[in-house]
């Protein structure tokens, strides 16, 4: 995601993070990678298990890309992290 900001930006597609991990722990690591868009600290699963991004069975966060348009809609769901040309393509 980082490194295809621009293309995610070109298309006025806002892109976050979100895992368990504190919001200090994002502090830090997303001043260490420079990331350019924020992290949300989940810390008790709400939304990484609404989005069925919680492995079954463990608590472990699956990694997961939501492409969620203005209306509320999902556009896409895919777990992995796939291209943007991948992403930006279900916006049509």
């Amino acid at each position: 995601m980082r490194e295809e900001q621009t293309k995610y930006l070109a298309k006025a597609v806002q892109t976050f993070g979100v895992n368990p991990a504190s919001i200090a722990s994002h502090e830090r690591y997303a001043a260490k990678f420079r990331f350019p868009f924020p992290l949300l600290s989940d810390p008790d699963r709400a939304v990484t298990t609404a989005y069925r991004a919680v492995r079954a069975g463990s608590r472990s966060v699956l990694r997961t890309v939501y492409l969620i348009g203005t209306d509320g809609r999902v556009r896409l769901a895919q777990r992995g992290a796939p291209a943007a040309d991948d992403v930006i393509a279900a916006l049509k």
